[in-house]
């Protein structure tokens, strides 16, 4: 099987880079991650329904949840077994600093993917995403967000720009109050 990018699987491999399963090819989080990341998978053909499988996740003693989720015993894990597109899925995050380097639908998929798998919109308007490599924050500043290194978060410091960039990829932030700003900004996707 002969797989191509397109910028659909950009979205679910910038989704599954930073929550992947440890098995298979899959993602873990709260229900809407779980829900995003199979509807994403069914609509492009990846895998069939049938082929999904779930697992509920527990808090192991000792251990605290993830900052942004609100109520863990929500969270949990999807995925199936594909050995082409998980070698596939490898290879494009290997290349990620070629994959990736132009301002274009490809790369705009690939950072809201991941924006929805690790990124946050706090109530002052700030833009971070969490767990971001040194290789997704080069790529970002090449395609001229300047990301800053905060702690374990990247931050942007124009995040209405970024967000413009990948407003019409976003599944899970699509409807946040926060792109009305950008509309009145008058900021379009190449900006």
């Amino acid at each position: 099987m002969k797989l191509k990018l397109t910028p659909e699987l950009s979205y679910v491999i910038g989704l599954w880079k930073e929550n992947r399963t440890k098995e298979g090819i899959g993602v873990t989080g709260d229900g809407e991650m779980l829900s995003t990341f199979a509807q994403c998978v069914l609509d492009n053909g990846i895998t069939e329904p049938n082929k999904l499988l779930t697992k509920s996740l527990e808090l192991k003693e000792g251990e605290e949840p993830v900052e942004s989720e609100s109520d863990f015993s929500e969270r949990g894990s999807i995925y199936f077994y594909n050995t082409a597109y998980r070698k596939f899925f490898q290879g494009v995050i290997d290349d990620e600093l070629e994959r990736f380097k132009y301002k274009n639908e490809y790369s705009a998929n690939f950072f809201a993917g991941l924006f929805d798998a690790s990124g946050t919109i706090t109530e002052e308007g700030k833009v971070c995403i969490r767990r971001c490599t040194q290789k997704d924050e080069m790529v970002l500043y090449r395609l001229g967000f300047n990301p800053v290194r905060k702690g374990k978060a990247t931050y942007f410091t124009r995040p209405l720009k970024f967000l413009a960039y990948i407003k019409p990829f976003t599944i899970r932030y699509k409807d946040h109050p926060i792109f009305s700003k950008i509309k009145e900004a008058g900021l379009q996707r190449g900006d």
